[in-house]
């Protein structure tokens, strides 16, 4: 059986975004930390900001907005099983460009 390719929108950590994603940990005493990948759910308004990733746990570092805006930590497996209101999954932002993290937060 052939192994079918991951569309890019549903590849969240790519290969080529890897070596750009900090270590976990290593942005802890920084203030003001970059924002390198962005996930969202397309049929809600939960959004991802990565900041921090260990590719062997599949763990990431960032901001959370759903309910609350938090930072913490959220596991890349879990969030591949998870799917919005209507069924649809999360996909990476093909389009966003890292930012600080602090021009990823919701205006109140």
């Amino acid at each position: 059986m052939v192994a079918q390719k991951r569309k890019p929108e549903y590849d969240y950590v790519p290969g080529e975004l890897l070596a750009t994603v900090p270590c976990l940990y290593s942005t802890e005493d920084q203030d003001d930390p970059l924002a390198v990948i962005k996930l969202f759910t397309p049929d809600s308004n939960w959004t991802w900001y990565i900041t921090e990733y260990d590719p062997d746990q599949r763990l990431a570092f960032g901001l959370a907005i759903g309910f609350e805006a938090e930072l913490g930590y959220f596991s890349i497996s879990e969030l591949e099983e998870s799917r919005g209101p209507k069924g649809l999954p999360i996909e990476r932002d093909l389009h966003f460009i890292p930012k600080p993290i602090s021009q990823c937060q919701p205006k109140d």
